[in-house]
């Protein structure tokens, strides 16, 4: 059997401090938010304190990934802590699912028929809210642009800003026109950019716990390059999965001709399949793992794929 297991991760960990700072004014905003809602009895506050909650579910898998990433493999765990994330993200996905679809059932009804809000206490914590995001954007501001983390915490946040927008604008139009159905709305509009995200949140962390093929990999392309590698008669049993996030993993049984058995030619050949994997694909495998047979092998095994 011979194994190639490359070892080329990038374990970036970003600027942890800066995220964890950028967490806990999150968390912050997020508390003055809920108790708001509770307060003002206004379902926009509870709406964006959703979408706020979606950004800190993004927030915590990047520390994850930065802190229990570092953390070595041993022989219980041999993929370390990889897949601690993906736990995360599913847990945190189907709670902010039912936030979501939640906000949109008591939007629609407060449409309906809508309830008394308190606009001058909703403003407050709107505003508080906005200053909460106006802090994050000023600490990720600089280093926006150092790593994907970064990145996408900085849009995250981006997008809680302009949600508190809103609410804020609800309750300007509450407080001057007395339209009840500003807060309705606004939670409405909230509610639809958290479900779309937490539903491809949740859809991301199913395809690695389901062990699905890594989307951008196309097994039947993979399968066609092995083939026209020299001396490979066949590929069976291929499967290609996912243990975290950047770690796609492939395993192969390669039928070759008898002679590279004793001619030497077994360590060329794979230096070529380990290439193939790695460089021809829009996902780059580096943990490969091909097991080399005789044609006259396959009778020997009692299913193959």
């Amino acid at each position: 059997m011979a194994h190639a297991h490359g070892h080329s991760h990038d374990h970036t960990a970003g600027q942890p401090r800066r995220l964890a700072v950028v967490l806990a004014v999150t968390s912050a905003v997020l508390v003055a938010e809920v108790v708001g809602a509770v307060l003002t009895g206004s379902l926009a506050l509870l709406a964006d304190a959703g979408h706020v909650l979606t950004d800190i579910a993004g927030l915590v898998l990047a520390l994850l990934a930065a802190r229990l990433v570092a953390r070595p493999a041993d022989e219980r765990r041999t993929w370390g802590f990889r897949r601690a994330e993906t736990l995360a993200a599913a847990a945190q996905a189907a709670l902010l699912l039912a936030v979501g679809v939640y906000v949109l059932v008591e939007g629609i009804r407060r449409l309906l028929h809508p309830a008394p809000v308190a606009s001058l206490g909703m403003l407050v914590f709107g505003v508080l809210g906005l200053v909460g995001n106006a802090v994050s954007l000023a600490v990720l501001a600089r280093s926006r642009t150092a790593d994907l983390n970064l990145r996408a915490a900085f849009l995250e946040v981006l997008a809680d800003a302009l949600g508190s927008v809103a609410v804020i604008v609800a309750a300007v139009v509450i407080a001057t026109t007395g339209w009840l159905r500003a807060d309705a709305v606004v939670s409405l509009l909230i509610a639809v950019m958290i479900v779309p995200r937490t539903v491809s949140l949740l859809r991301d962390a199913a395809t690695v716990l389901l062990e699905s093929t890594p989307a951008g990999l196309d097994l039947a392309d993979v399968r066609r390059h092995i083939l026209e590698v020299p001396h490979v008669q066949d590929v069976h049993d291929l499967h290609a999965s996912q243990i975290a996030t950047g770690l796609p993993v492939l395993t192969a049984h390669v039928v070759v001709d008898d002679a590279c058995f004793h001619d030497g030619h077994l360590a060329t050949l794979l230096d070529a399949l380990q290439v193939c994997v790695a460089d021809h694909f829009p996902v780059s495998v580096g943990h490969s793992t091909f097991q080399f047979e005789q044609a006259g092998h396959l009778g020997h095994e009692s299913t193959h794929h």
